[in-house]
């Protein structure tokens, strides 16, 4: 079978199996990687208080390595650009998160970004932002998916920057801010409202069980190109010794053949002896 694996077209065959198989451990690879996901970025990082300017741009999306950032900024609030978002817990209780827009002095295209300014379980107590230099100090969390529905005028069900932004006719960061601390000229705001403290998110790594599926799968399809290239090596080899048996057997029965026509023609005919 050695002889057989040495011929130039099963080198080739190997060679092209080997090239398949490598492919596909390199997919499995990449697949393996894509099935743990990585989890938030650590405490330590994300505590530590940046200008959002620095961290994050308007106009993209937020990524997962920008999220929950504590950030700060200046500016100013514009109260009529002004919604309350239901169905918000605190402590157990439903109320509103109070959401305002914010003019971000540094911004990129004039952009505004939403704040969540408190929670208030009377919509009656939302009051109006503050006016003056104001400086916000708050967590960076992505936007929420739009939710359809119908809701109470000046209510919306979810924090959609592409919804406020419809709403509010402005551009807009593709996020939003829940203040920590207010501050108006530097002396800190009395809004009257609960504050909406955001812990950073627990650090875990989650497992794809899809992704480990399709790499184990990749590394059989990997096993079994080289498996083909053996099977048919094997296939034939046994059709060349099959051949080569053929062969010896056609070959012993024209010695035969050969040597009863030797025989027959030495002999002494009938005739011959009776002479």
């Amino acid at each position: 079978m050695l002889k057989t694996a040495l011929q130039p077209r099963w080198i080739a065959g190997l060679l092209f199996a080997l090239a398949i198989s490598t492919v596909f451990v390199l997919l499995s690879e990449w697949q393996f990687s894509a099935a743990e996901s990585e989890g938030p970025p650590p405490a330590e990082d994300t505590e530590v208080v940046r200008p959002l300017t620095e961290v994050f741009t308007p106009g993209v999306p937020l990524y997962g390595t920008q999220a929950d950032q504590m950030v700060t900024f200046t500016g100013s609030f514009q109260p009529e650009d002004q919604v309350l978002i239901g169905n918000r817990l605190l402590d157990g209780e439903e109320g509103y998160w109070v959401v305002t827009s914010f003019d971000v002095d540094g911004a990129p295209q004039d952009a505004s970004i939403p704040v969540v300014r408190g929670w208030t379980e009377d919509p009656g107590n939302a009051g109006t932002a503050p006016d003056g230099d104001v400086t916000i100090t708050g967590r960076l969390l992505p936007p929420e998916a739009p939710i359809a529905g119908p809701v109470p005028d000046g209510t919306i069900a979810a924090l959609s920057s592409a919804e406020l932004g419809n709403i509010w006719d402005e551009p807009l960061y593709s996020a939003f801010v829940t203040a920590h601390e207010t501050l108006v000229d530097g002396v800190p705001a009395e809004s009257g409202l609960e504050t909406v403290t955001v812990a950073p998110q627990p650090q875990e790594t989650t497992i794809n069980w899809l992704n480990i599926f399709y790499a184990v799968e990749w590394v059989v399809f990997a096993g079994f190109a080289v498996f083909l290239w053996w099977r048919l090596l094997a296939d034939s080899y046994q059709r060349s010794l099959e051949e080569d048996e053929y062969e010896d057997d056609d070959e012993f029965e024209d010695d035969d053949e050969y040597a009863d026509g030797q025989g027959e023609g030495t002999g002494p005919t009938t005739s011959e002896v009776k002479k």
